[in-house]
Parts: structure tokens; C-alpha cells; sequence
């Protein structure tokens, strides 16, 4: 019975995805109701059944208590009997059989699945924005709010249906129960609905505004919070401990005080809904009181008022609190489209096809690029780098490098100019084509929170594991990776390298990089400080790999480490965005320039050049 009632709707269904997602809630919803809609339709026939139903057994219990007032009990078997059966049977079978169907299509068929839908889609959704986008935000927030969203949304639609839905129709139908009893007592039940909607409006529109706050206290927290955990290592090593804690402490106590804020509401509803019930009660049976005094209205007329009294006094805070609780969830989803609902910027063009690689010539022209700032990045730079030949990149920090590489591999859009590659612009093809084109090993040697043999198959998921060894031999890297064990006691291959690879040297996670490069073997390849956290043993182990990793292909490296790029068939020099100097080692050594003065000034083939400013 579950499972059927869980493969009503297929939470990962295909669909078209939404470049410009509306962060509206409505449009919000509607995007991801098609799915559910037959679903939602039975589920609001059902809940207002439940509702009718209810009224009903209220209904035929003052019925219940005229009969036996006027009827002698001898006859009462004889001349009720049938029909008593009748509504037990319905009590003990159709009663439970729409309760099953109400409580399955809720429990079992909208809420797992709804809440999935949302998390899948806003998942590959957010997976799709730029880096840059990511570079913006706190990745601990940024999952906060795909983790928070769902839930929220789901037990959104959940109070539609369990109490919403339910408690119109209950209303509407205790309304008409008393109407149909005596029109006089739906009269203090009609000033009732009037004072308890002033109510709830009050409450639904504060408790939103301040669940809002509230839920973006939170994923501040939550935010601030990992991005301590993420940088432990930093936080050791600078003694900050104090300093995170009191960093986290003001984001937590903006979290309580917004909580503060947010159950004052909840409170002053809960004083409120107090006394209004009670003047509900001493009205509505009090009236029924007076009519059967004036003999206008039967014992059973104050016994089904007042079990309906009772019963909405019961029901009014049930309603209230899944009414704000609705409004609650609706200012949680609310903050949580800020960032699942914000737009992919960097996109294939509607006509993108495939990079037709041919022998991978990469040309760049007039391009410029200054992160929306006035200097850094490149400035109206060309350059031609023909296919299979291989160029060393050298220059300060902040001279381009590094925003070369990032709008080569379309991280970024050009400013002005264009790049293209074998004649094809960049911005024509679609991006997993171009990276799937472009091996790279980066500065940056943080590998995925997952074992050995995952982070390496990145490079060609369907690689055996003799290619992985093979890989791994080649980047010097097979050694270390036999020994390794994590503290589940998964070994070699299978062992877990810690979030971000902490668990391995800067060397070690390196290495890792490159047998993934030397994996993936595509025909352009980008080494960007390749050997920057390798000692010199190490690096000249693998420095005959680095070259039979290039052979045939087109490559650009990037180093401060002269002696990994002397041998290359150009050099090029930024400064300032653009190229400087240019030639083979031999030439601008010749030169009296940049070239040359950074060669006399290293060590060892090391640049120590001092930073003249950050390089995005």
C-alpha cells in the first residue's frame, strides 16, 4: 500500500530547465506542481470529505440525543435500528477507507516526494551558475538554503491539504450544520469567523516577515560556520579560535533575537485565540441554552452545538498554528529562492554545438577583462598559439595569468574581444565540450571529499583500474597511495581523502591532480603552477612525465618555477594584462628585460616575486 501510494509521482521526472527562474513564490510553486497536479486534485476532494464527514458524526450525534429523548426504548431498536447500522458501517468502513487515501496521498505520496523534486532540481540548478556566482556566496549557506528549501516547500503544500483545505470545508459546513439548525445560531458563529480572520491575518503577515528574518539568520550561521571548519587548518595555525568564536557568536545571536521576534508573534496569537474561543463557546451554546428555554430548539440542538463549539475550539489552534506554520515555511522558501532561483548567467548559446577539436590552435583576440573593475585581468590582449605547440606563461601576481586560463576554459566571459579555438569562438560551443577538450592541473590541489579512486576517475569516469595505476605511477603518485588507510580501515585506492583532500600533503593531493590529468589525456592541456607544492626530488621525478604528457598536444603552463618551462617552444610575459616580452628561454635571457631579471633573481628555477596585487 506505501510503495504505491510513493511511485504516485516520479520526483525525477525529465523537465525543461529554467535559465531565469522567477524568485516570486507563486511562479515557484506552479513550476513544480505539474507533476502533482492529479495527485493535489484527489488530495483536496479527499481532505474536504474528511471535513464533511466530520460535521456528519457531530450532526447525527444530536439526532442521536432528540431520538432518545422523544422515543420509547422498546421501540427504539425497531424503528432506528437499520439506520444506526447503516452509519456504523459507514463509521467503521468509508470512514477510515477516505481517512487511508487523505493521510497516504499527504504522508506518503506529496511530502517525500515534493521535498525531493525541489532539492534535485534546485541542485542541478545551482550547479549550473558560474564560478564566479559561487566566488560570491558561502558555499555553507548556498547548501543551507538547497537543504532548508525543500522541507519547507513540502510542508507548504502539506498544510494546503491536512488543514487548510480541511478547515474551510469544516467551517463552511459547521456553518451550514447550524444554519440548517436554527439561522439564529450562526450568528455569533458568523462574529466569530470575523474576529478569528482579523486575527489570523495579523498573524500570517508578521510571522512571514519575521520567519524570513529568521531563516536568514540561520543560514548566515550556518555560513559562517563552515567557512570556519572549512579553513580549520588557517584557524590553528593564526591561533583565531576566539576570534571564529566571536565571529559565529554574532551571526548565532542575530539568529535568537530574530527568534525572539519571530514567537512574539506565535504568542500574542496564542492570547488572542484564547479568548476569542472562549466568547465562541459561552455564544454559540449559551444561545442554544436560550432557544431551548423558548422552546425553539430541541435538546439535540444544544448537544450538537456544543460538541461543535467544542470541537472548533479544539480545531481553532490546530488551524491558526498550521495556518503561520504555513506562512513560517512560506518565508523559509521565500529566503531560500535569494539563491535557487537566481539566474545561470553564464550559458551555451541557444545554437551551441559540440567543439569540432581539430589540432587544438588557440587564439585570442583584443581580449579584455577586468572582473568589472579598472585594472586587473587581461587588457586587450591577442595572442596566437598554434596546435601542438607549448608556451610557459610567467609574470607577477596580478599580471593575467591565471585570467587567461579562466576565460580560456569559458569560467568567465570575455569583457571584449573573443577566443577561439581551431577557428571556433569559445562562446559558440558548449562549455562541457570545451572542458571536456582542455586537461588541466591546477595551483589550487583541493581534490573531492571522496577515496583515491573516485578523485582520479574524475579525469575519464569509464577508466579501468589498471589505467588509474598506470596513471598514478606516471604522476609519482602510486607509492604513497598503497600505504594509505582512513579511519574506516578502506585502503589503497579506496581510501577517503578528507574534505577538500586535507588528509593528504600538499604534494601527495598534487600528485593526485596530475594522474587525473594524465588520465583524462586531452588534447589541450593547462599546468598552472603543476609543480608548485612539490619538492625538488619529486619534481624531477615527474618532470619526463610533464613532457610525455605534452607531446601532441597544445599546452600552456603557468609557472614561477622557471626550470618547468624553460624547455618550451615560447615564453610569454605578462604585465599588466598584457604581453610584455616573448621568445624561447634562450632569447629573452639575451634580453635585458622582465624575463631575464626574474631568472637572475630565482633560486633553484624558483620566482620569488613579491605580489603586487591579488589576481582574481
Amino acid at each position: 500500500m506505501f510503495r504505491w501510494f510513493e511511485n504516485l509521482v516520479d520526483p525525477y521526472v525529465d523537465y525543461v530547465e529554467n535559465d531565469t527562474p522567477s524568485p516570486k513564490l507563486w511562479p515557484f510553486f506552479c513550476q513544480y506542481m505539474k507533476p502533482f497536479r492529479t495527485v493535489f486534485f484527489v488530495a483536496t476532494v479527499t481532505s474536504i470529505i474528511v471535513a464533511f464527514v466530520e460535521i456528519f458524526m457531530i450532526s447525527y450525534i444530536g439526532r442521536i440525543v432528540d431520538v432518545l429523548s422523544s422515543s420509547d426504548p422498546s421501540r427504539f431498536w425497531p424503528d432506528h435500528g437499520t439506520e444506526v447500522m447503516l452509519v456504523a458501517l459507514f463509521i467503521l468502513i468509508l470512514r477510515p477507507l477516505f481517512q487511508i487515501i487523505d493521510v497516504g496521498l499527504l504522508n506518503n505520496g506529496i511530502l517525500p516526494n515534493f521535498g525531493t523534486m525541489i532539492r534535485w532540481r534546485a541542485h542541478r540548478h545551482v550547479l549550473r551558475q558560474s564560478v564566479e556566482w559561487f566566488e560570491n556566496d558561502f558555499a555553507g549557506r548556498i547548501a543551507n538554503r538547497i537543504m532548508q528549501t525543500p522541507p519547507a516547500a513540502g510542508e507548504a503544500v502539506f498544510q494546503v491539504f491536512d488543514a487548510i483545505a480541511f478547515s474551510i470545508a469544516y467551517l463552511v459546513g459547521a456553518f451550514y450544520l447550524l444554519m440548517q439548525t436554527d439561522p439564529r445560531l450562526a450568528v455569533p458563529l458568523s462574529i466569530w469567523l470575523i474576529l478569528y480572520a482579523l486575527l489570523m491575518r495579523w498573524t500570517v503577515r508578521n510571522v512571514g516577515l519575521a520567519a524570513k528574518a529568521a531563516s536568514d539568520a540561520r543560514s548566515e550561521v550556518t555560513g559562517r560556520v563552515v567557512d570556519s571548519y572549512s579553513n580549520i587548518h588557517s584557524v590553528k595555525l593564526f591561533a583565531h579560535h576566539d576570534r571564529e568564536i566571536d565571529y559565529a557568536k554574532e551571526a548565532i545571536e542575530n539568529v535568537r533575537t530574530t527568534f525572539q521576534r519571530e514567537m512574539r508573534v506565535f504568542t500574542t496569537m496564542e492570547i488572542m485565540l484564547v479568548i476569542l474561543n472562549g466568547l465562541l463557546v459561552v455564544s454559540v451554546v449559551g444561545w442554544a441554552i436560550y432557544l431551548w428555554q423558548a422552546n425553539l430548539a430541541s435538546v439535540g440542538v444544544i448537544a450538537a452545538a456544543s460538541a461543535l463549539t467544542l470541537r472548533l475550539n479544539a480545531m481553532t489552534g490546530w488551524i491558526m498554528w498550521a495556518l503561520t506554520n504555513f506562512f513560517q515555511n512560506l518565508g523559509i522558501v521565500s529566503e531560500g529562492l535569494e539563491t535557487i532561483a537566481q539566474p545561470v548567467k553564464l550559458l551555451d548559446a541557444p545554437d551551441a554545438k559540440p567543439l569540432a577539436l581539430q589540432g587544438g590552435a588557440i587564439e585570442m583576440n583584443n581580449v579584455t577583462h577586468h572582473y568589472g573593475r579598472d585594472k586587473g585581468g587581461l587588457d586587450n590582449l591577442s595572442l596566437l598559439i598554434s596546435s601542438g605547440e607549448k608556451v610557459g606563461i610567467v609574470g607577477r601576481s596580478g599580471a593575467g595569468k591565471s585570467t587567461l586560463v579562466k576565460l580560456l576554459l569559458r569560467l568567465y566571459d570575455t569583457e571584449n574581444g573573443e577566443i577561439l579555438i581551431d577557428g571556433q569562438p569559445v562562446g559558440s560551443v558548449t562549455q562541457n565540450s570545451l572542458r571536456q577538450a582542455i586537461g588541466t592541473v591546477q595551483q589550487e590541489s583541493s581534490l573531492l571529499h571522496r577515496s583515491i579512486r573516485d578523485n582520479i576517475l574524475y579525469g575519464r569516469p569509464d577508466a579501468s583500474d589498471e589505467e588509474i595505476i598506470s596513471a598514478a605511477q606516471k604522476a609519482a603518485a602510486f607509492d604513497f597511495i598503497v600505504d594509505l588507510e582512513d579511519n574506516k580501515g578502506r585502503k589503497g585506492l579506496d581510501a577517503q581523502v578528507g574534505e577538500r583532500g586535507v588528509k593528504l600533503s600538499g604534494g601527495q593531493r598534487q600528485r593526485i591532480i596530475l594522474a587525473r590529468a594524465i588520465l583524462k589525456d586531452a588534447p589541450i592541456l593547462i599546468l598552472d603552477e603543476a609543480t608548485s607544492a612539490l619538492d625538488s626530488e619529486i619534481e624531477q621525478h615527474i618532470q619526463a612525465t610533464l613532457y610525455d604528457m605534452m607531446e601532441g598536444k597544445t599546452v600552456i603552463a603557468i609557472a614561477h618555477r622557471l626550470s618547468t618551462i624553460a624547455k618550451m617552444d615560447r615564453i610569454l610575459v605578462l604585465n599588466d594584462g598584457q604581453i610584455a616580452e616573448q621568445g624561447t628561454h634562450s632569447e629573452l635571457i639575451a634580453v635585458d628585460g622582465m624575463y631575464r631579471s626574474f631568472w637572475d633573481r630565482q633560486s633553484g628555477g624558483f620566482l620569488n616575486l613579491e605580489a603586487t596585487e591579488n589576481e582574481s
